[in-house]
């Protein structure tokens, strides 16, 4: 990955970080501003060629496995 896209993946998780801290992490903003670097993180693997490496939405509940996020439903 570039460091260019690496410095703007860490902006948006700083953000993402700072808009569910302010809006609540169940918020819509709070779901928004992850999927833009959710975005930016598929956008840089497609460019170096799709290696695996967590997306934002599974490093964000490595951190807050309590989030509503990241609830696990059985049947």
């Amino acid at each position: 990955m570039s460091s260019d896209f690496q410095k703007l993946i860490e902006q948006e998780k700083a953000e993402a970080k700072e808009i569910c801290s302010i809006s609540g992490e169940g918020s819509a903003q709070c779901a928004a501003a992850w999927d833009a670097v959710e975005e930016l993180q598929a956008a840089a693997s497609h460019q170096k060629g799709g290696k695996d490496t967590p997306n934002s939405l599974q490093q964000f509940c490595a951190d807050n496995p309590e989030a509503a996020e990241c609830r696990i439903y059985e049947d």
